[in-house]
């Protein structure tokens, strides 16, 4: 026992790191643990005992390989099955859903809400704070931290929406503080049984880091994408691992780039914005149809290009529209970040299946970068992607350091 301790004291700072590889996957055993930290096998097993111990991971000694295989099996890492959750929120143009999302990006239950967005943020906030801890009611599961997706850039370190262009809320409102604020009045507490806290960043940044981590852009060094979800378009960038937010909180607006100089004007000031071509309300517009009130306009959309592209002219060319509108942006963008894959998230991820030649055609005949060799383009894989992505936010202290947020000594 005290050879085992002293062992783990060797590897106490290495246990955000062996939580995280156990996290994103890349530590599936006790062997490429061992590998991955550099450390002895014998601190590498006192660290995954630690993490099991404190209820974030499985070891699991059984036999890995087959019947006869030669050497000692390594033991298998897991993220524990009934561990520790954060709650995730989204805010988007047609309401909220709430989630609990534990290690590994795993989604435990979802609640989703439709409502009218009113213009003071915190009616909305409260409403999917309130969902969350209902999910947390009937699971039982401990809390981490709570995380916050909204449809707009983030300053930093305020931690307030700029520009909430597709909600009503008025520039600069405070989500951070008004999250947070509904976190404490919904009860939620954490393991040292104060409030938990709470985080907030921008949906597709969100959805980015997701992506990175457990999805479509795992291994990239310059991750960039770009999506469309209720309204609007939002892009983020991925660099070695980390988001690529500016100096502010602020990079990577690229709705606001112009691919039609003639096109109708946007809310930003200026025409022809790839927020306002290329997202669910310009396809429905140029396939010729009204949005109807029933559905979300990026279901409704989504059902269209699924049901009718095969059939209709007019939803075919919507498409090809749409998609030399995107392809134009993302040329633009590999022109400037030179990334070493695109995924697509939201409709674009369905246009991008619809016709995926035309798509990487159009980014390859009007980028450098294309032309000398291609970038990948892939679709997004995850579902509630910025959902996942608002529980990395709560999930990083526990990565960093263990210990201290559990409040373990």
């Amino acid at each position: 026992m005290t050879q085992t301790r002293t062992r783990l004291e060797r590897g106490r700072s290495a246990l955000g790191p062996a939580l995280a590889l156990v996290h994103t996957g890349r530590a599936p055993t006790r062997a490429v643990l061992t590998a991955e930290l550099g450390v002895t096998r014998a601190t590498a097993g006192a660290v995954a005992a630690e993490l099991e111990a404190l209820g974030l991971i499985q070891v699991d000694s059984r036999p890995l390989g087959a019947a006869g295989a030669q050497g000692r099996p390594s033991h298998r890492l897991s993220i524990a099955p009934h561990g520790p959750v954060a709650l995730a929120a989204q805010v988007h143009a047609d309401g909220f859903r709430a989630a609990l999302v534990g290690l590994g990006g795993r989604t435990v239950a979802t609640a989703p809400g439709c409502m009218t967005v009113p213009a003071d943020p915190a009616h909305v906030i409260d409403a999917v704070v309130e969902a969350g801890a209902q999910l947390l009611r009937e699971t039982g599961r401990r809390c981490v931290g709570a995380g916050l997706a909204v449809p707009s850039a983030v300053a930093e370190p305020e931690g307030t929406a700029l520009n909430p262009l597709h909600v009503a809320w008025p520039a600069g409102a405070p989500v951070r503080e008004l999250f947070n604020r509904s976190l404490a009045a919904a009860g939620i507490r954490g393991e040292d049984g104060g409030p938990v806290t709470g985080f907030a960043g921008n949906d597709v940044n969100l959805a980015a880091l997701a992506e990175h981590r457990h999805g479509a852009g795992g291994g990239a060094q310059h991750l960039l994408c770009v999506a469309t979800g209720h309204r609007g378009v939002g892009g983020a960038l991925v660099l070695d691992g980390r988001l690529h937010t500016g100096s502010a909180g602020l990079a990577l607006e690229v709705g606001h780039l112009t691919v039609n100089p003639e096109g109708p004007p946007c809310h930003c000031g200026s025409r022809g914005c790839l927020d306002i071509e290329a997202d669910p309300l310009a396809f429905l517009t140029a396939a010729g149809r009204d949005p109807g009130p029933e559905v979300s306009l990026l279901q409704q959309a989504r059902d269209l290009l699924r049901e009718e592209y095969a059939t209709e002219p007019s939803v075919r060319a919507a498409t090809g529209q749409l998609i030399d509108r995107l392809g134009l942006g993302l040329a633009g963008l590999v022109n400037i970040l030179n990334p070493d894959r695109i995924i697509l998230g939201g409709l674009h991820r369905e246009l991008l299946e619809a016709d995926p030649e035309r798509l990487r055609a159009v980014v390859a005949e009007r980028s450098l970068w294309g032309r000398s060799g291609g970038v990948p383009i892939l679709p997004c894989t995850l579902d509630h992607n910025s959902l996942v992505g608002a529980a990395e936010l709560a999930w990083q202290p526990v990565l960093d350091d263990p210990l201290a947020a559990l409040g373990v000594g």
